[in-house]
């Protein structure tokens, strides 16, 4: 019968007639002993199972049997193999001969039946005598054992066939039940029940470790039949969902599961009966009676099959993972953590710019955080004020700078009031805005009625115990609100943004002050020159790309020189910041300096790269031409390094002479010609030195048009230089326009080529002085031509239509000629030059330069240089290459200057 325990344990029965033979065999018996009924049948089971030595015994107790007593005891057999394979042989189970003749021994190594058992009569029923009693006073169940595990006597001599035979035999362990029964006729006969003790002691092994195993599992374990009903629980099933196990017989999944949860199961169950698929690891989430704190667990399930592998029910295996599960999101949520405080240490602050670092921390947190965020700055702090002007209730101004969301792009409105990117704002007195301003902590913002966000952080932005501003978080209904571990995330990304923006509020800081100093530096917009039209422009970098950047130390310069001639210099300090413009205004003085001598531009430049040398060395500019002077490694890097291109052009022969210290040559444009580049000898850069510096005289035609340079104009990270000064060539097309479009024509056209460097650049337009301004003469070396040179100055200034200017100019005239007499050598030379002042020139080939000195009262002379300093507006003198120039510069009448008195200015040296 299916669910019988005869499925599981081997039970079989015979009967015996009253001559002692078999008369009956069940189908059991032929599987237990294999034996067919048809061979079964007549055969005395004594001669089949019992060995020879032990038969005469048996007989006896057949007899006891068949006279009306009962027995029970244990017998090992062995199932003798098929008659197709060895023929019909000797009976089953009989030990066979040797080859001396001698009886074997029978497999169990006992004395040949292995008959163990008890008798008791059938009429009484009482125990029988000691001569029943079990043999060695063995009892049964050792009977058994011994039979089971005893080894096998190796036979002596036994044949080939034999030995094949046995090998092939299967030793069996029946206990057997054999009780009295009566034909019709009265007389005596028996019925056995044999049962295979090696499978009955399997399973009972089966049972108790299957009790073993459900009884003392830490998980909990359920039975369930084929109609999804509880049939067993385990006591730990039992102790989670409350009563004992046998309470549980009969439940289902729906009293233990949500219904969802309940329903996805049930599904699942009956998927395991049909396919016999085991299920392994499925999550099933629910809550356990008196707790509503969620649980979880992880469910295996298997098909069970009954002995004749008839499907049962499932058995369900459940452990509880709650703590795992909740472990393993806190280590989620810490990895998430991490992740997004290493984004945030790769995108924020990878610009100096305020509003562009507030987006960058909303580019990490939206929406790996939170679903919308707002970022509010001191409007002080925008501004550009010393310290931010956050006042002590949290009630100042902020500007909103920035704003993300992952769900709308409407307003936030966080605090109850939407405020637009780009609007002043200020929070209210008792808001919590206000409160995390005012009290530099994090709080939490309560969400507006019938609003879409659930959860709101305002988190105050804290750099150097500084308030810079104030960053809000939001997530929106169905997401998780914020918890303690949210709330430290949101302080340290807010922290790290507010450090990185007071990082770029210092910087701007430093950047306009290093811009204004540079400014300050630089000659005025509309520099001018005699014989020169003069346009310039300068682009810092910042202004140039819209992003802040370090100030460069760019720099040009305009100064006139004596005779109507101008130096037009322009130059590069190498590096960035403060310490580049500083290094930038010490080079441009020194410049300037160093052209009020008079020098050439190859001296210029070699002073210029001895003072740049001096800039880098601990003292100064005597301790950096001391160390020139014995061998040394140069350390480039403790110098400041410079690049400059010096020129001194001359109005009245519009030559311009140009000396270049590794910088970007001048680009010439001729009327009607194309644009070229002198070739102009680079040398080194400024603070290298060791080589000297080399000029080149070009002459200037009229109208033509002249570039100088930094390499900000035609060089970037994209573009490289050679590329940048073929756009610059080709862009100077039209010089015959006015140089202010000229200038923003090449500013427009060039702008795609410019990064984070500085633009200088100053052009110049040839204007030589007419021939008729200039006034030249050669004097003999005699006393005759002071008077003659006054004449000539007489003359020239009364064509000139400068009559006001003719008595001191004769004087001055007269003094410079004299000296020049007294003191110089060779020819002398007189020239007048009449631009926006009126210069008078005085040469000789004398090298002495003239030197002022203070006359006493006593004396006589010494007192010509002085007058000339008192009537003139300037005076100097300066080297030529083939001697000396004494000058002096009068205002002209027209420009409003009021002349001083020549006697006037005679009698004050007395």
């Amino acid at each position: 019968m299916p669910g019988s325990i005869y499925e599981y344990i081997k039970v079989a029965s015979f009967s015996i007639g009253p001559d002692g033979l078999v008369d009956q065999w069940s189908l059991r018996a032929e599987q237990l002993f294999g034996i067919p009924a048809e061979r079964a049948l007549g055969m005395d089971p004594i001669a089949a199972f019992v060995a020879p030595d032990l038969r005469e015994r048996s007989h006896r107790k057949m007899a006891e049997i068949l006279d009306g007593r009962e027995w029970t005891g244990v017998v090992s057999f062995r199932k003798p193999p098929a008659p197709d394979d060895f023929g019909d042989g000797p009976d089953f189970g009989e030990a066979p001969d040797t080859a001396d003749g001698t009886s074997g021994e029978h497999a169990d190594g006992t004395d040949g039946t292995g008959i163990d058992g008890t008798g008791a009569s059938a009429d009484t029923g009482d125990p029988a005598g000691p001569s029943e009693a079990p043999e060695a006073g063995a009892s049964n169940e050792t009977a058994a054992e011994n039979a089971a595990v005893a080894p096998h006597a190796p036979g002596k001599g036994r044949g080939a066939a034999r030995r094949r035979r046995d090998r092939r035999a299967e030793e069996g362990l029946a206990e057997i039940y054999v009780m009295p029964t009566s034909t019709e006729d009265g007389r005596r006969g028996a019925v056995c029940i044999v049962v295979d003790v090696l499978t009955l002691r399997g399973i009972e092994t089966d049972l108790a470790a299957s009790q073993a195993i459900f009884g003392q599992s830490p998980f909990g374990f359920l039975l369930i039949d084929t109609e999804l009903r509880v049939r067993r629980a385990n006591q730990r099933f039992a102790s989670i969902f409350g009563g004992t196990p046998d309470d549980h017989y009969g439940g289902n999944v729906h009293d233990y599961l949500p219904r969802a949860e309940a329903d996805r199961m049930a599904a699942t169950l009956r998927r395991v009966l049909e396919t016999g698929d085991s299920i392994t690891d499925m999550h099933v989430t629910g809550f356990v009676p008196g707790s509503e704190e969620r649980r979880h667990w992880s469910v295996n399930l298997y098909r069970v099959h009954s002995g004749t592998g008839r499907p049962i029910g499932v058995a369900w295996l459940g452990t509880d993972v709650t703590s795992r599960r909740a472990a393993a999101r806190e280590a989620a949520a810490a990895r998430r953590n991490l992740a997004l405080l290493n984004d945030a240490g790769a995108r924020i602050g990878n610009s100096l710019d305020l509003e562009t670092t507030a987006r960058e921390l909303l580019d990490v947190v939206v929406p790996g955080f939170c679903d919308l965020a707002t970022v509010d700055l001191y409007q002080g702090l925008l501004a550009g004020d010393e310290t931010p002007v956050g006042l002590a209730d949290g009630s100042a101004e902020l500007r909103r700078v920035a704003f993300a969301s992952a769900v709308s792009e409407a307003p936030f409105a966080g605090s109850g009031t939407a405020v637009t990117v780009g609007a002043v704002h200020h929070y209210p007195f008792n808001s919590p805005c206000a409160d995390a301003l005012r009290t530099a902590r994090p709080h939490a913002v309560p969400p507006v009625e019938g609003g879409l966000v659930q959860s709101t952080l305002a988190v105050p932005m804290v750099a150097h115990d500084t308030v810079v501003g104030l960053a809000q978080f939001a997530r929106t209904k169905g997401s998780e609100p914020f918890g303690d571990r949210d709330r430290a995330l949101a302080v340290e990304l807010a922290s790290r943004a507010a450090v990185c923006i007071d990082n770029a509020r210092l910087y701007r800081r430093e950047h306009e002050r290093a811009l204004i100093l540079q400014r300050s530096l630089l000659p005025p917009d509309d520099p001018e020159a005699s014989g020169l039209d003069i346009a310039c422009r300068y682009l810092p970098g910042s202004a140039a790309t819209g992003r802040p950047s370090e100030v460069g130390g760019d720099w040009f310069d305009v100064i006139e020189l004596p005779g109507h001639r101008t130096a037009l210099v322009v130059g590069d300090v190498m590096g960035r910041g403060l310490r580049a413009a500083v290094a930038m205004g010490e080079l441009r003085t020194a410049v300037r300096t160093l052209a009020l001598l008079d020098l050439e531009p190859a001296e210029v430049l070699t002073q210029l790269d001895e003072i740049a040398r001096g800039l880098g060395a601990p003292g100064g500019v005597q301790q950096a031409t001391r160390s020139a002077r014995r061998p040394r490694e140069a350390d480039l890097s403790e110098v400041y390094l410079a690049t400059c291109v010096y020129a001194v052009y001359d109005s009245v022969t519009r030559r311009c002479t140009f000396a270049n210290a590794g910088h970007l040559p001048p680009v010439l444009v001729e009327p009607g010609e194309d644009a070229l580049m002198l070739d102009v000898p680079p040398g080194l850069p400024l603070g290298v030195g060791g080589e000297p510096f080399e000029e080149v005289e070009v002459e200037l035609p009229e109208g033509a048009l002249l570039a100088l340079y930094t390499d900000g104009l035609v060089e970037s990270r994209d573009h490289p230089l050679d590329e940048g000064l073929q756009a610059f060539v080709g862009a100077l097309t039209d010089p015959a326009q006015p140089l202010e479009d000229v200038c923003d024509h090449v500013l427009n056209t060039l702008g795609n080529h410019h990064g984070e460097d500085d633009i200088a650049l100053l052009m110049a337009r040839v204007q030589g002085l007419p021939t008729e301004s200039v006034g030249d003469w050669t004097l003999p070396r005699e006393p005759r031509s002071v008077g003659r040179a006054r004449e000539y100055a007489r003359s020239q200034l009364l064509a000139w239509d400068l009559e006001p200017l003719v008595d001191t100019s004769e004087l001055l005239v007269s003094e410079l000629v004299t000296n020049a007499l007294r003191y110089g050598e060779g020819e002398i030379r007189l020239r007048l030059l009449l631009d926006r002042t009126l210069v008078c020139e005085v040469w000789d080939a004398g090298l002495v330069q003239p030197r002022r000195r203070r006359a006493r009262d006593t004396d006589e002379g010494g007192r010509g240089l002085q007058l000339v300093g008192l009537l003139s507006a300037a005076w100097g003198s300066r080297r030529t290459p083939r001697g000396k120039t004494v000058w002096f510069e009068l205002p002209l009448p027209e420009a409003g200057h009021v002349l001083a008195d020549p006697a006037e200015a005679l009698l004050s040296l007395f």
